[in-house]
């Protein structure tokens, strides 16, 4: 570790392997807490590179409790959060939408860290589980397309970090890697951040994590999430090809909403505004989710264009199919005892 530390101090990047060494020491029971906050000091002040992101998360997967054999086209759809807005569940809603447009979403989260309610809040609030076991997960994934994955169910060995972050109290690499530490092996992945800067080292740290295909962005107004309050800021990843992009709500048919007309509430209120949107209610939220839904499908392959995916988004609410995801899995989740197996 001390040479790990030295480096960083440096400002000297650690290699792939690097990172992957330090972070299994952190883990192991001869790490103190001490060289574990040095760490994520050092690796906050001098910068973490897309080598660094991939290294950490990639032994983070190695040690989730979950292991699920590989779904075809599965994806998964995540803000980083911290970008203080304040805003209803869009992933989590969206997930539904996409979900109903027959893409296999495999949503990874946590409780809220930064905002009234994370996407484990509104989904508790809605009845659904969040202690399913693996074989609850797979069987969700197949039968109803959409499963929720709890962080701290899936990823038991990060205690020795989740301390030591406590203890700071600052941003660290963790502010930003949660929604890479998804334990499924993902086929692609649209990802949101706060920063404009991260967007393309994040969508290299997705290449070298194996997605075929990703889109990482950056909302208008430094939201982690596409937003209709005016230039989106994009990172297309296609078979190791990076493409930068922006995207504005007259790009694809969509009227403006500024940032106060999304926010939402606490945990049960933002629950009434997903459903009111997957029942079809009309406004700024509903339109909210037809361009995060439709970027989500459009990331997966499905459509070949964001306008495509946004449409298709509008049937599968439309038609209905996007509620029964989540009336399946809250039926589902009535049916098991709430405990982990």
């Amino acid at each position: 570790m001390k040479h790990y530390l030295e480096k960083l101090i440096s400002r000297e990047d650690l290699s792939f392997e690097e990172m992957k060494g330090a972070t299994k020491y952190c883990l192991s029971e001869e790490s103190t807490d001490s060289e574990i906050a040095a760490l994520l000091t050092a690796l906050q002040a001098k910068g973490e590179t897309a080598d660094e992101i991939a290294g950490i998360v990639d032994v983070i997967r190695s040690e989730s409790t979950f292991s699920i054999p590989p779904i075809p086209g599965a994806i998964d759809n995540c803000g980083t959060g911290g970008d203080k807005s304040y805003s209803f569940n869009i992933s989590t809603t969206s997930a539904f939408v996409m979900a109903g447009a027959g893409i296999t979403v495999a949503k990874h989260g946590n409780r809220s860290i930064t905002s009234k309610s994370g996407s484990a809040d509104v989904l508790e609030a809605l009845g659904v589980s969040l202690t399913l076991s693996i074989a609850h997960v797979e069987e969700l994934l197949h039968e109803n397309k959409i499963a929720f994955l709890f962080a701290p169910n899936v990823h038991h060995a990060l205690k020795p970090f989740t301390k030591v972050r406590k203890d700071l109290g600052i941003a660290t690499v963790f502010n930003v890697i949660g929604p890479l530490t998804n334990p499924i092996s993902l086929d692609s992945q649209l990802l949101g951040v706060y920063r404009k800067d991260m967007l393309e080292m994040l969508a290299e740290s997705l290449q070298k994590l194996g997605r075929r295909r990703a889109v990482v962005l950056n909302g208008a107004g430094n939201m982690d999430e596409a937003t209709l309050a005016g230039e989106n800021h994009l990172v297309l990843l296609d078979n190791g090809e990076l493409t930068s992009f922006t995207l504005r709500p007259e790009d694809v048919g969509l009227p403006y909403f500024s940032k106060d007309e999304i926010r939402g509430g606490n945990a049960v209120e933002n629950a009434e505004i997903l459903q009111n949107v997957l029942k079809g209610k009309k406004g700024a939220y509903y339109d909210t989710v037809l361009l995060n839904a439709g970027v989500g499908i459009f990331t997966n392959g499905k459509a070949e264009t964001i306008l495509d995916g946004i449409d298709i988004a509008r049937e599968s609410i439309e038609s209905g199919a996007a509620l029964s995801k989540l009336e399946n899995l809250i039926e589902y989740s009535k049916k098991i005892p709430s405990e982990v197996h």
